[in-house]
């Protein structure tokens, strides 16, 4: 059922449009007495998220119990960065979720369904596990807040990825993460419909249906003066209130570009991102618009790890970015990437496959470091100087001495391609 549904490429929402439709659908819902709420971590800071979920503490106060940060495989959020995203909601009320441990299995996806999604791919089962709170903690409602965005894993970030994924477990997060790498993240990338989405909405339909989640959705754009907006919320509790989010996404988020580009230079905020683990969404998000031996520049001035988890950066830092094959073969040699899927796909998805060159300009990492997984390094302060972001505009600049580039301020905005590229990945 669908209780609010408000968006187009061409609106912004205020905050009093933002506040009444979502004290309107949680009116809809009667009284709930013990409330517990997945918005995502600092790394979707600019969901807006942190405000919706302000909003959904103003307005059932003590009945907000719990607030459980869809983590995922990242690192806990930090006291400050609770307080950016969170105001001034109540400390005591924040969970950790511990994606190796506080977990309970709903059910398992049959290893002949993941096999006829994946077209013959991969032959595993797959386990629904989500935070043993959302199964045992007693809660009349459970509200999974968060942005639809193009998604390197699951095509389109959100809806019950959020839970299956964001309050997963190990075993689940490493499968749903290689299912997505080996089918071709350049086949997902801006679509609804792909493997791991069925794969999460067989678990939501079979093991799923007795937790009482509503969904709140965000699209979030920018405006004419490069001022994030929201274009849309969405808020319900099936598969459809997804589909409309997913469809205006596609529309506000995915930039389609008549020719592919040459040279893309991408900025990753110092505050968002600290690993390439977040931030190989230059590489992932910008990949299908990158020209054969064009090249990929990231100025990375918070760049200070591979993985935000030791084990992964240790797994990164042994077998580094190469192509997809050498992956696949490491997988099959080596138990420890077979143990650790999600590092696995993570190195297929930070490849170029030797098509286009990245340029990592890191704030904390060596050059040694850098170029031991396969990235060509570069010094920050001087690129910083010859691509000055205060003087960039997101699109197409030319520079002083007549360089063209094409320059992202914040590649977990969107997804670019150009057209020949996307439409031949179906």
């Amino acid at each position: 059922m669908i209780y609010f549904a408000k968006g187009s490429e061409n609106i912004s929402l205020s905050q009093n449009e933002i506040k009444e439709g979502l004290f309107s659908s949680l009116e809809k819902l009667g009284n709930r007495k013990k409330v517990l709420a997945i918005p995502p971590d600092f790394t979707r800071y600019h969901s807006m998220a942190g405000k919706l979920t302000r909003y959904v503490y103003e307005y059932y106060s003590d009945k907000l119990t719990d607030i459980l940060p869809a983590l995922g495989t990242h690192s806990p959020m930090s006291e400050n960065e609770i307080e950016e995203m969170f105001g001034n909601i109540p400390r005591d009320l924040f969970r950790v979720h511990k994606w190796k441990e506080d977990l309970v299995t709903l059910g398992i996806v049959p290893e002949e369904f993941v096999y006829d999604v994946s077209e013959g791919k991969v032959n595993y089962s797959w386990p629904a596990q989500v935070n043993k709170l959302l199964e045992q903690g007693g809660h009349e409602l459970i509200l999974s807040i968060g942005q639809v965005v193009p998604h390197e894993v699951v095509g389109m970030a959100n809806h019950n990825k959020n839970i299956f994924v964001g309050t997963g477990g190990q075993d689940g997060i490493n499968k749903s993460h290689f299912l997505g790498a080996v089918y071709g993240l350049e086949r997902m990338m801006g679509r609804a419909d792909t493997p791991v989405r069925k794969v999460l909405n067989y678990a939501s339909d079979n093991f799923a249906k007795h937790l009482p989640v509503i969904y709140v959705l965000t699209v979030i754009g920018k405006d004419d003066e490069n001022r994030l907006v929201m274009r849309g919320l969405y808020i319900g509790d099936d598969y459809e209130v997804f589909k409309l989010a997913a469809d205006l996404s596609l529309k506000v988020n995915f930039q389609m570009l008549d020719e592919p580009l040459d040279k893309v230079v991408v900025y990753l905020d110092p505050h968002e991102f600290k690993s390439t683990w977040l931030g190989n969404k230059s590489i992932y998000r910008t990949r299908m618009a990158i020209a054969d031996n064009g090249e990929l520049i990231v100025l990375a001035p918070g760049l200070r790890e591979f993985g935000e988890d030791v084990e992964i950066d240790r797994l990164i830092r042994k077998y580094g970015y190469v192509t997809t094959p050498e992956i696949l073969k490491f997988v099959d040699e080596n138990e420890e990437l077979r143990n650790n899927l999600s590092a696995a796909a993570h190195l297929i998805h930070g490849s170029s496959e030797n098509r286009f060159k990245i340029t990592y300009c890191p704030g904390h990492l060596t050059k040694e470091e850098i170029e031991s997984v396969n990235f060509n390094y570069a010094d920050l302060s001087s690129m910083l100087k010859k691509y000055d972001i205060q003087n960039l505009r997101d699109g197409f600049n030319t520079m002083p001495d007549g360089e063209s580039i094409y320059y992202i301020s914040n590649p977990a905005l969107g997804l670019w391609s150009y057209k020949n590229k996307f439409e031949n990945k179906k």
